[in-house]
């Protein structure tokens, strides 16, 4: 079997590339060992979206009398997984449509580079064919990272997968991590009634976040009943039991036993790059992931990888993108395209959690302005003083922006609060023109709606605010 294109994967970088590539004049294959659509469609960010939403629509019933409506009701925990999962399924036969309406072949099986313009697969036979190309495209994503001393066995101690389809809903919760995957599934738990511990090593939970949204969150979450323990690790667990016992010690050095139904560990993702051929190639890797170029090349000749099995941000909006650059980069090539993509810009990657309050952000955060360099101006909008927010009866959180005070470039925004995921694309059109405080200005926006906040902030940090 030929082709110009095959690509190892078909999760949220890897069928978009293989799309990509087709729509240019290619002939190509995708290669899937599981699911088409990959983590993402299957057990990542769509599904878990599904159990946020059932998780969103519980709360809404406890608290129905503040919004004048009486309702009762009590959430069906079977029927919230099993919703998810009948998501998750529509969407892969979503990718599989969209397969079959680019003509590209989808080959089940494990792939594996065996050279250059060679492709190994396996089938779940054990039979294996080899298939030959011009260019390959490892899309080949991660999996749950695990600790050495937080061995997942898939019943005591789960990762996110398990965490999807318990059987069970466990009257207590452990979570071991507090980036995007563990506050959410402490929200989803939580209000379902499930008492939750979040255990962060690091001094506040979601770390990566400005540090004003970090305090926001822990303070929302601390209100819904969230237990959070910050500057702590979790030495050991202990599974003997009828459930999970985890030795946690604290940042002064003292221990205690936090005991629950089950842990989940959420301490990240790790790159699925073994046994995927790169050490038989020579194909460059380093601190766990495969190096590339601004245009997704790596050190082999043809050979491109895209996702979060490379060094840039492990989301699945990066993979989408790096993939439809790599299929456009081998079309210029082929003289099938008339301009080389434009590479990344890692610093103006959105990033989105979808817990509740919702946070997403983009750019810089004080801090990292600060340590860059820069002198600069910060505005703060508070939702509490948005009319749609009030109405709405989601008054949590505010929007962060921040300008360099010389020159008025679009630093950063951060936001915390109802709907802000829908909300940050404008700071990263905005900042993808080289937009100032004063184009934002001088955009109106519509009232009343939650997008007033971010301009509300802009004219903040300027001394310009109407409305706080």
């Amino acid at each position: 079997m030929t082709y110009d294109v095959v690509v190892i994967g078909s999760g949220p970088g890897g069928y978009p590339a293989a799309i990509r590539a087709s729509q240019l004049g290619f002939k190509v294959a995708i290669i899937e060992k599981e699911n088409l659509g990959g983590i993402c469609l299957n057990w990542g960010c769509i599904p878990t979206k599904a159990l946020l939403k059932s998780a969103q629509v519980n709360e809404y019933l406890k608290h129905s009398a503040d919004y004048g409506i009486n309702a009762t009701g009590s959430a069906d925990f079977n029927a919230v997984i099993k919703r998810s999962r009948g998501v998750a399924d529509k969407m892969s036969k979503g990718v599989q449509f969209l397969m079959k309406k680019n003509k590209i072949d989808v080959i089940m099986g494990y792939g594996k580079v065996k050279g250059k313009g060679q492709v190994e697969v396996t089938a779940s036979d054990n039979t294996i064919q080899i298939i030959a190309c011009k260019y390959i495209v490892i899309a080949t994503g991660g999996r749950s990272r695990e600790l050495p001393n937080l061995k997942q066995d898939g019943s005591k101690v789960i990762g996110y997968r398990e965490a999807m389809v318990l059987a069970n809903q466990p009257k207590s919760m452990i979570i071991v991590g507090s980036g995007a995957i563990g506050v959410e599934f402490a929200y989803v738990y939580n209000s379902m009634g499930t008492k939750v511990t979040i255990v962060e090593f690091m001094p506040r939970i979601v770390p990566v976040e400005d540090e004003d949204i970090s305090k926001e969150l822990e303070k929302q979450y601390k209100k819904q009943g969230i237990e959070i323990m910050t500057n702590s690790s979790v030495e050991s667990v202990d599974t003997t039991g009828a459930g999970v016992k985890a030795l946690v010690k604290k940042q002064d050095g003292s221990t205690l036993t936090l005991e629950a139904d089950v842990l989940l560990s959420a301490v990240g993702v790790v790159a699925n790059i073994e046994n995927i051929g790169l050490e038989e190639t020579g194909i460059k890797t380093e601190k766990g992931k495969v190096i590339v170029d601004k245009y997704q090349q790596t050190s082999l000749l043809g050979v491109y990888a895209i996702g979060d099995c490379t060094p840039g941000q492990a989301l699945a909006h990066v993979a989408s993108k790096e993939g439809i650059n790599a299929a456009e980069h081998m079309a210029y090539l082929e003289k099938k395209h008339h301009h080389l993509p434009d590479p990344m810009d890692y610093n103006n990657i959105p990033g989105c959690t979808y817990c509740t309050p919702e946070i997403s952000s983009v750019g810089y955060t004080e801090k990292a302005a600060k340590e860059a360099g820069y002198e600069i101006k910060v505005g703060k909008f508070p939702f509490v003083a948005s009319g749609k927010a009030v109405a709405g009866g989601a008054t949590e959180g505010f929007v962060k922006v921040i300008f360099d005070a010389k020159y008025g470039e679009f630093l950063g925004c951060h936001m915390i609060g109802a709907n802000v995921t829908d909300m940050i694309a404008e700071a990263v059109v905005a900042r993808k023109l080289e937009t100032t405080a004063h184009e934002i200005l001088n955009a109106v926006h519509p009232h009343p709606t939650m997008s007033e906040g971010l301009k509300e902030a802009v004219a903040a940090a300027y001394g310009e605010a109407i409305d706080i």
